[in-house]
Formats: C-alpha cells, sequence, structure tokens
C-alpha cells in the first residue's frame, strides 16, 4: 500500500482527536481521585466536585473541533500531496500537544483546588480559578492550529 498526502493528512486529523481525548480522560480521572476522596467526607460538595472534575474535560472537545475542521479542508480538497498532509499535520501540531499536556495539568489544578474547597467550602469561587488559568493554553492552543490551518493550502 502506498501512502498518499490524504492518508497522511488524515492522521494527523485523527491524531489530533486522539491526544485530545487521552489528555482529557488523564486530567478529568486525576481531578476524579481527588474530587471523590473529598466526596467520601463531605458528599453535599457534589457539584462544586462535578464542576472541578469536568474541566480537564474541554481540551478532548477542542481536540474534536480542531479535527472536524480539518476533515473539512481534507474533504473540500481536489488532491493532497505528502508535503501538503504534513503541513496539515504541522498546522495540527499547537492543539496536539497543546490539549494532551494542558489536561494533565488542569487534572492536577483541579485536584489542588478541590482540596481547598474540602477545608473551605466557601472558597470555590476562588478555587476553580486555578484550573480554569490552565484552561487559558488550551485555548490558546486551537487558536493556534486555527490560525496555522488557514495557511494550509490544499
Amino acid at each position: 500500500m502506498i501512502i498518499d498526502g490524504t492518508s497522511v493528512a488524515l492522521i494527523g486529523a485523527g491524531l489530533t482527536a486522539a491526544l485530545s481525548a487521552v489528555g482529557s480522560a488523564w486530567g478529568v480521572g486525576l481531578a476524579g481521585k481527588a474530587t471523590s476522596a473529598v466526596l467520601s467526607e463531605k458528599p453535599n460538595l457534589f457539584g462544586q466536585m462535578l464542576v472541578l472534575q469536568a474541566l480537564p474535560g474541554t481540551q478532548g472537545f477542542y481536540g474534536f473541533i480542531a479535527m472536524f475542521l480539518a476533515l473539512g479542508r481534507i474533504n473540500a480538497a481536489q488532491s493532497i500531496s505528502i508535503a501538503q498532509g504534513v503541513q496539515l499535520i504541522g498546522a495540527l501540531l499547537p492543539v496536539m500537544l497543546g490539549e494532551l499536556i494542558s489536561a494533565y495539568w488542569q487534572g492536577v489544578a483541579s485536584s489542588g483546588a478541590a482540596s481547598m474547597v474540602a477545608k473551605q467550602p466557601d472558597s470555590f469561587g476562588r478555587a476553580v480559578i486555578i484550573p480554569a488559568l490552565v484552561e487559558t493554553y488550551a485555548i490558546l492552543s486551537l487558536l493556534a492550529s486555527i490560525l496555522l490551518l488557514g495557511g494550509v493550502n490544499l
């Protein structure tokens, strides 16, 4: 089987969704470990813990958005060279790596925020800002890939 440009581009789109999903699963799992520990002693904090656990899940959605945009470009192209496929992968690298890494660290930050809320339940508003700051880099990664996708001539 010969690898063509479309195959290379589809590999990039697939990796985008996969790495973002892996990051989100990792981050949500980390946060879930901490939030379930809090809930075992303070079940009344369920709503607050749910928000903290869910935050690292957004990166999976950002990766899906980038994959969807890349597929739109791929499907609209008449033909794609291997060089163009590699360009598409390059354009998707910020979201691939940004979502994977930010989701992990957002899970770590959410874990710390959960501990903070467990000790001071009225600190939720301040605590949620800590993992939300990591979200900034997830969004910047998505925006970078969207801008770079505009520069790929398919």
